[in-house]
């Protein structure tokens, strides 16, 4: 043994004969009749298949970006420039816009925008609108006033094809304060562009003024008809006391004609009579005049050693015996 080697040797040498057992990974490939099937085909029938089965599980992504650009378009991107022109508000064409007005004065300044416009745009189709409720009201001297009620303060509604002048015009109005719109521009320059109103929420604000007129007709007409059953009721109540006042007339100058006709004997000048009632009831005088048209007797009092003369309904006096 040569020195400076070291040797090892396997104490217990196994023999080529056994064979020690070792794991091996195994996979499980799913058996299908596909695959089979896939395994016997040619390399041309399973490029085949396999294109029938892309085209069975196909995704058209064109056509749902088609559908959403219908939906909503695509929006347009222009420059500050392009956004100022208010020529451009004419592409629309015929739009309902809304005009700012005075809340107190808008009925006549909507009068006034149409009669401007009418005079300084004769050959351009316009219309102004400004939902209000007449309402009727019948004064005390018969006759019947009506005075609108705006159902939008503030609004009044232009219907026309908008361009620079005609927003110009408007703006130049007297009462008027402006488009209802949304600022466009940037640091340099900003102004109000007006935004056109939907006709879907124009038919619905025609809808509701149509409404609230009838309403407001209805009402007046039920007003009417209990003001009439009550003036009716009060004439009959007039016309009752007007005949209970009349009988207690009928009676008290029947009384009266009773009572004079039996006191007129005793009733002379200078003689003595007492009140009965009134004033002077209790006191004794002198009867100095009686007039029996009148109804009326001039009778003497002697009040604080002084004679006092006063004029009685006869009535009230009667002959002392």
């Amino acid at each position: 043994m040569k020195q400076g080697l070291l040797t090892w040797s396997n104490p217990c040498p196994l023999s080529p004969l056994i064979k020690l057992p070792t794991k091996q990974p195994q996979f499980r490939h799913p058996t299908t009749f596909a695959s089979v099937n896939e395994n016997v085909l040619t390399a041309k029938e399973r490029r085949q298949l396999r294109n029938e089965r892309r085209e069975r599980n196909v995704y058209n992504w064109k056509e749902e970006v088609e559908e959403r650009l219908i939906k909503n378009p695509k929006k347009q991107y222009k420059s500050w420039t392009d956004e100022l022109n208010l020529d451009n508000l004419a592409l629309l064409g015929t739009q309902w816009w809304v005009v700012r007005v005075s809340r107190v004065m808008g009925h006549e300044t909507a009068e006034r925008l149409a009669r401007t416009m009418a005079r300084n745009f004769p050959d351009i189709h316009f219309q102004v609108y400004a939902p209000a409720v007449h309402v009727k009201r019948k004064l005390k001297n018969g006759t019947l006033s009506v005075k609108p009620k705006p159902m939008f303060p503030g609004c009044v509604f232009l219907r026309c094809v908008m361009n620079k002048d005609i927003h110009d015009f408007v703006r130049e109005c007297d009462g008027v304060g402006g488009f209802v719109g949304s600022k466009v521009g940037n640091t340099k320059r900003q102004i109000n562009k007006p935004r056109p109103v939907d006709t879907a929420d124009m038919d619905a604000i025609f809808k509701q003024a149509k409404e609230e007129q009838e309403a407001a007709d209805i009402a007046f007409v039920k007003e009417q008809e209990e003001e009439d059953s009550r003036a009716s009721d009060d004439v009959e109540s007039v016309a009752s006391t007007k005949m209970k006042r009349r009988s207690k007339k009928a009676l008290n100058s029947v009384a009266a004609v009773s009572t004079t006709g039996t006191d007129e004997k005793l009733l002379k000048p200078e003689s003595s009579v007492k009140v009965v009632s009134g004033a002077f009831e209790g006191f004794s005088g002198i009867l100095k005049k009686f007039d029996t048209k009148k109804g009326l007797a001039t009778v003497g009092f002697t009040l604080f050693g002084k004679e006092t003369l006063a004029d009685l309904n006869i009535n009230e006096i009667v002959a002392e015996s």
